[in-house]
C-alpha cells in the first residue's frame, strides 16, 4: 500500500512541487494545507503516514503545528521544509519531534531521501 502523505506549505507552488515529486515516486498525497491550523485539522481527519511541513506560515507556524500534531499522535512522522538560513528553526522543529528536514528549493532526490528515512 502506498505511503499516505499530507503536504503543508503556504505557497501553492511549493505544495505542487512536493506533490509532483512524491506522486511520481509511488506516494499517495491524501491532503494539503496552507497553514498550521489547517495542517492539524487535516492530520486528525486524514491520519497520514507522513506530513511534510513548511516552517514559516500564517496563522500557525510549522513548529507549533508539529507540537500540536505530536500531542494528538506521538508517533507522527513529520519532515520539515525550510528556506535557506532557517537552521535555528529547523533545530527547534527537530526538538519538537520532526524526523528530518528538506531545504528549498527542493531537489527531488533529497525530498525522497528524507521521506524514506522518516517513514522507514
Amino acid at each position: 500500500m502506498a505511503t499516505r502523505v499530507l503536504v503543508v506549505d503556504d505557497a501553492a507552488f511549493m505544495r505542487m512541487m512536493v506533490k509532483d515529486i512524491l506522486s511520481k515516486n509511488g506516494y499517495e498525497v491524501v491532503g494539503e494545507a496552507e497553514n498550521g491550523m489547517k495542517a492539524v485539522e487535516q492530520y486528525q481527519e486524514l491520519k497520514p503516514d507522513l506530513t511534510t511541513m513548511d516552517i514559516t506560515m500564517p496563522e500557525m507556524d510549522g513548529i507549533s503545528a508539529v507540537k500540536e500534531i505530536k500531542k494528538i499522535d506521538p508517533n507522527a512522522k513529520i519532515v520539515m521544509c525550510s528556506a535557506m538560513g532557517q537552521q535555528a528553526m529547523v533545530i527547534e522543529a527537530i526538538q519538537a519531534g520532526a524526523r528530518d528536514f528538506i531545504v528549498k528549493p527542493f531537489q527531488a532526490d533529497r525530498v525522497l531521501e528524507a521521506v524514506r528515512k522518516a517513514v522507514g
